[in-house]
């Protein structure tokens, strides 16, 4: 599949890696129904294209990843609160399951839809200047787009709890500590960091990296005895393939495995 041409993101593949960037820079990145509608086209291209294996999220410029709903245009009448809207905010924080790992580099504010994207990605790392929050209470609503759920689970329920319900900001030192991120690099290093990590699952089996984010997202919606069924399910479904065969012969055999993606 060919590159995508959009006028509010920039979608490109550089071999296994897609790079999504939200090219709204003055309005700090920002997402209207448009971007929502390209960013829906961007990731089911993602989703669909075999030889792609890893996205990278990111916004343009150095200050912000993303700050949510473009609530200029929402005043104006502009964007429509879901079922109003052609697709989930962002194109994949409802109803678009990707089991390909998404890496969300965060270049700044991250608030409010902005954030709500990020904690869809699988992997997050940031710069030293980032800012995360929720602030919909500020302004009389409330997260809608998957942060009242992902974000309990994936940060200390009473942190949580607090950034929902105060609007309060947190900065990149604590959501590195609550695990919000795995990694802080300086803004100039941020892709690279990103490319790296990317590069790294690329190594990986594909099939394994794909059952492996199923299995966690599935299984974070089961009891815990139903997800450990499901796990077997998926690892007697992997462990008849041709990759789940070529990786132990190539540990054997002291070399490089040549996954097939089968």
């Amino acid at each position: 599949m060919a590159d995508l041409s959009f006028e509010n993101i920039i979608y490109k593949k550089e071999g296994p890696v897609a790079v999504l960037t939200i090219n709204r820079e003055p309005q700090l990145n920002a997402v209207n129904a448009q971007t929502s509608s390209e960013m829906y086209r961007a990731w089911e291209d993602f989703r669909d294209d075999s030889n792609v294996r890893v996205c990278i999220l990111t916004g343009t410029g150095a200050k912000s990843f993303s700050t949510g709903m473009d609530l200029v245009a929402t005043s104006r009448g502009e964007n429509q609160f879901e079922g109003g809207r052609p697709v989930p905010f962002g194109g994949f924080t409802k109803r678009m399951p990707i089991y390909k790992p998404i890496i969300a580099a965060i270049n700044g504010y991250c608030l409010a839809g902005g954030m709500e994207l990020a904690l869809t990605c699988d992997i997050r790392i940031c710069t030293p200047e980032a800012r995360f929050g929720l602030p919909e209470v500020r302004w009389a609503i409330m997260p809608g787009a998957g942060g009242t759920q992902r974000l309990p689970r994936a940060i200390p329920q009473a942190l949580a709890n607090y950034m929902i319900l105060t609007a309060d900001q947190i900065d990149a030192e604590t959501a590195f500590r609550a695990g919000l991120v795995s990694h802080i690099v300086p803004l100039p290093e941020l892709m690279d960091k990103a490319h790296q990590i990317a590069n790294t699952i690329c190594e990986r089996g594909p099939l394994a990296v794909r059952t492996a984010k199923e299995a966690i997202q599935r299984g974070l919606d089961m009891p815990m005895d139903h997800g450990l069924a499901y796990e077997d399910v998926l690892l007697a479904r992997l462990m008849a393939t041709e990759d789940a065969k070529e990786g132990p012969r190539a540990f054997a055999e002291k070399r490089k495995p040549d996954f097939k993606g089968r």
